[in-house]
């Protein structure tokens, strides 16, 4: 493993001044907060939840069904969750990777890589028919070997690809170096089309003021506590007001769950990122990086990175934290961030110097196949989609049209998909649930420092089709 364990003190130096809150949410862009329901209304569909999930529901909600009337309710403000806190990478995989892909619907796997891809296409066309600045670059995205065992896996994953007719390509060493410099990096895998990068919140903003052009009303500061049948509908109840609603969509991501059933299939897991001061150009140089590509390391604690448009880098992931709850106040725990600056000097040792100005970290919706999972409760008339596991920047939308495809009850080609038909399995109840993620997450490690050999405990979960991402 070449990551080390001891954080230095130049790493916790590189962290004294850090401020603890989302870059992407200081942006001086960001929209004034809209007024909260205050009163009871009605409406053919309301949308819970004001994250990407959501904002895609009501966006495409009033495109294909412009009859609907279409409200949505954010509980804080949009973008506040795990939707602004983010690394801004934007893949068309629908299903948390290839690899993940073809472990679990290998014979739908050509529909589920076209449909992702058109996915990630809509998502662009989107972005630049709505005139939405959110910095979109065309990147794609880089895969590197820290360690040499990983090599052979990056090969591997370059020859599946080519299978279902994708383009990536694999990089050695002075290939990969040259277009970001790591001395960590052995070799590389390049996917020059699957992966845009965006600043998440300029995006979800955006697509917030599309969906109000398009005719859906949005309440911030509105947050449902109770769900309830309604003559034939649904009555959705706030904190000062109320929504009868013919239809709902929840998109709730890893908040507590309106439907107790929800909460065996997805745990709230905790991501912590920091966020550079902007580097000089003698540091960029040194780096290189001129594509801006998004990039991540083959481990199974693996760390993603990326360069944003004032020249900062993000820096995020390797831990997992799972507290047993969702509570804010796991987002300033410090180790994670002390670990997190420590691997960035390893990993860039020429501009180590380089301080921290943000630190924060958010809950993601956690589920035990990696990928969004979808259902139907109060006889059809709520959806949810939930469970994304980390990548839901770009497969939220995929998630907004399949909810849109259950509550009308049309037939599409996405919910023909076994993906979309089945559910993952659920995790234990407490305390046995802890106790499984723990003895995981340290299986995960111990196979990290064995050359990715998986243990017995690893090897029993990928038979019964459970997992714990990192």
């Amino acid at each position: 493993m070449p990551f080390p364990d001891v954080v230095s003190p130049q790493a916790r130096r590189a962290l004294a001044d850090v401020e603890f809150q989302p870059y992407w949410l200081t942006d001086a862009q960001r929209p004034a907060a809209q007024s909260a329901l205050t009163a009871d209304i009605e409406a053919d569909l309301v949308i819970v939840g004001g994250g990407f999930s959501g904002l895609w529901t009501a966006y495409e909600a009033r495109r294909r069904f412009p009859d609907w009337s279409v409200v949505l309710l954010e509980g804080d403000r949009i973008a506040a969750g795990a939707t602004g806190r983010n690394g801004g990478f934007v893949a068309a995989s629908l299903t948390h990777g290839l690899g993940n892909g073809i472990a679990r619907w290998p014979n739908d796997m050509p529909e589920l890589t076209r449909q992702g891809q058109d996915n990630l296409d809509s998502i662009v066309a989107t972005i630049e028919d709505e005139r939405i600045d959110c910095d979109l670059v065309r990147s794609g995205e880089l895969d590197v070997a820290v360690e040499t065992y990983q090599v052979d896996e990056l090969r591997q994953a370059v020859a599946d690809a080519t299978a279902l007719g994708l383009p990536w390509e694999f990089l050695n060493r002075d290939e990969v170096r040259s277009r970001v410099d790591s001395p960590t990096y052995h070799a590389g895998m390049l996917d020059p089309s699957g992966v845009v990068m965006v600043d998440p919140a300029r995006l979800a903003w955006g697509l917030a003021a599309a969906a109000e052009r398009q005719g859906a009303v949005i309440y911030e500061g509105t947050r449902v506590t109770r769900l309830e049948r309604s003559g034939a509908g649904v009555k959705v109840t706030t904190e000062l007001g109320s929504v009868r609603a013919a239809r709902v969509a929840l998109a709730t991501s890893a908040y507590p769950p309106l439907l107790h059933r929800l909460g065996h299939y997805v745990v709230p897991v905790y991501d912590s990122v920091l966020m550079t001061e902007p580097l000089s150009e003698d540091q960029r140089a040194a780096i290189g990086w001129r594509g801006r590509e998004g990039v991540g390391d083959a481990g199974n604690q693996f760390h993603y990175y990326r360069m944003t448009q004032d020249q900062r880098i993000l820096w995020g992931g390797y831990d997992a934290s799972y507290y047993g709850d969702f509570n804010p106040m796991h987002e300033r725990q410090g180790a994670p961030f002390a670990r997190l600056a420590e691997h960035f000097r390893y990993t860039f040792p020429q501009v180590e110097e380089l301080r921290f100005t943000h630190a924060w970290a958010g809950a993601i919706d956690t589920c035990s196949r990696f990928s969004a999972f979808w259902g139907t409760a109060y006889g059809g008339r709520l959806t949810y989609s939930l469970g994304f596991t980390g990548l839901g920047v770009g497969a939220s939308r995929f998630g907004a049209q399949v909810m849109l495809d259950l509550l009308s009850g049309e037939e599409t080609e996405r919910t023909a998909l076994t993906m979309v038909q089945t559910k993952p399995i659920p995790f234990p109840p407490a305390p046995l649930r802890g106790i499984g993620i723990g003895i995981t997450r340290r299986a995960i490690d111990r196979a990290d420092r064995n050359e990715g050999r998986r243990g017995p405990w690893l090897r029993l979960l990928d038979r019964v089709g459970l997992g714990f991402d990192s």
